[in-house]
């Protein structure tokens, strides 16, 4: 560990107040602790604020002289952070504080998670409203709670509490990024009861495993064409069935916000198709690791003995199953035409799991457009209903449209030029963001997102550039003094 003390790196009283934050516990859903601590610090700072029913806290500072004719600004982050540790490491996450250190260019913990998510975003808001010699517009600093396990805060933060008409969301994890956008999505689940027979007798029973997929967040990771293991555990099925192969069940993938990585599939075979089955399988495993041999190269197709099952599915219902499987789209369905290299709509069919006269679907669409969203849903939902299948769509959340065009963003584009001497990279991304949830509340306002360099958030490896800080701070310093004026 370097001998240099996270309290002495520059911006001191930034990293000072990031050092206090990591002190309190803070886990998502478990807020009490950190809200209290913030209550305290605005009360010492002498500072307007209301806590609303879920908990966010909304505080308010004056502008400072000669900014009092600029647009107000929202300053935005959210309090909670992600709990883990490793596994040798004993911590107590609802009653220690982070130990954070220096090691070289990076402040990182030892053996769990920083909190530099969102935790810097929250300290350098913090160092704007103490402090008595930045120049800056109207400010509103909004402090949301338990953005990292469903965007509560964002989620039910009421229309009427916020009058700015910027928003500066400072939750983003590369300091050479300006963040203008982000898909929203909705859950669409289905499930069918299917007909069960006794397995004929003269057959064999095997496992088919498929596994060694690299899988990914389903709305980031989207891009990169990764097999899904229940899609190719369905095309497996398509090409087998012609060999009167029966299933017995699935069970394939997991979370909706996850490209499935793994499935397995019981099945019987007539006794007299064993040895074409073994063929097949293995002529579809060379055909897979050729296919996927740049995205998936550890993939693996097996084919294993297994006790006969008492039950199969129904013929009939099996091939109404298989075919609608096949139909339902997965992956990429349109890019966007507005940001280069940026999905704008998706489905990933995360969860499969056939067993006892009934078969579950689960399916997660992604888009930046509401529209598109809905329609990859109901695209989704259409060979599911065809065979009868009970479908619902629910957790639907709104989406962050591109503004390509922003007039805030068009000061920051020049700001960043002005300080760094090239262009900062305006994306968007192809999942959730608690933008998206502010910009129901508050259609009006012009949001932007960025912050420092932040690597490995979520796991016990995160870790924040300290020179990022540096120009994330600087940065967001001038930002402040060229908020434009009110019209």
């Amino acid at each position: 560990m370097d001998t240099l003390s996270v309290r002495e790196l520059q911006p001191e009283r930034l990293w000072n107040n990031f050092e206090d934050l990591n002190a309190v516990p803070r886990p998502s859903k478990k807020e009490e602790k950190i809200i209290a601590f913030m209550e305290s610090f605005l009360q010492r700072s002498g500072l307007d604020y209301t806590v609303d029913e879920v908990g966010n806290i909304i505080a308010r500072k004056p502008a400072s002289a000669g900014m009092e004719n600029r647009k107000p600004v929202v300053l935005q982050a959210h309090l909670d952070m992600v709990h883990q540790k490793n596994s040798d490491k004993n911590f107590d996450f609802e009653n220690q504080g982070i130990q954070s250190y220096v090691d070289g260019e990076w402040v990182t913990a030892d053996g769990t998670t920083l909190g530099a998510d969102n935790g810097i975003g929250v300290a350098a808001i913090m160092t704007v409203l103490e402090s008595d010699s930045i120049a800056h517009p109207p400010l509103e600093a909004l402090f949301t709670i338990d953005e990292e396990t469903g965007m509560t805060g964002a989620h039910h933060l009421k229309p009427g509490l916020l009058n700015g008409e910027i928003l500066l969301n400072l939750d983003t994890e590369d300091d050479d990024e300006l963040s203008i956008g982000c898909a929203g999505g909705v859950d669409t689940t289905i499930n069918w009861s299917y007909s069960e027979e006794e397995t004929p007798s003269g057959y064999k029973a095997y496992t088919i495993k498929l596994t060694g997929l690299k899988g990914g967040h389903s709305g980031m990771d989207i891009i990169y064409g990764r097999g899904n293991a229940n899609k190719i555990m369905n095309r497996i099925l398509w090409r087998i069935r012609v060999l009167r192969v029966r299933i017995s069940g699935v069970d394939g993938g997991g979370l909706r916000n996850a490209i499935p990585r793994e499935s397995v599939c019981l099945v019987a075979v007539p006794e007299e198709n064993t040895s074409q089955l073994r063929q097949e399988i293995d002529q579809l495993q060379q055909e897979l690791k050729d296919e996927f041999s740049t995205t998936d190269p550890n993939l693996k197709l097996e084919l294993l003995d297994e006790s006969l099952p008492e039950k199969v599915m129904s013929s009939s219902d099996q091939e109404k199953l298989i075919y609608a499987i096949q139909c339902c789209h997965d992956g990429i369905r349109r890019m966007s035409p507005d940001v280069d290299d940026l999905v704008e709509t998706s489905n990933n069919v995360a969860r499969v799991l056939v067993n006892n006269s009934n078969a579950e679907v689960l399916c997660l669409q992604r888009s930046n457009r509401e529209a598109a969203k809905m329609d990859m849903a109901y695209s989704v939902a259409a060979p599911f209903k065809l065979i009868g299948a009970e479908v619902e769509h629910s957790g639907s959340y709104p989406g962050w449209k591109l503004d390509p065009n922003s007039p805030m963003l068009l000061v920051m584009k020049d700001l960043y030029r002005e300080l760094f001497s090239e262009d900062p990279r305006v994306i968007a991304c192809h999942a959730g963001l608690e933008c998206g949830l502010l910009g129901q509340h508050y259609p009006d306002i012009e949001m932007i997102s960025f912050g420092p360099t932040i690597r490995h958030p979520h796991s016990p490896d995160e870790k924040v550039n300290i020179a990022s800080v540096q120009k994330f701070w600087d940065y967001f310093l001038e930002a402040l003094k060229h908020i434009p004026e009110k019209a």
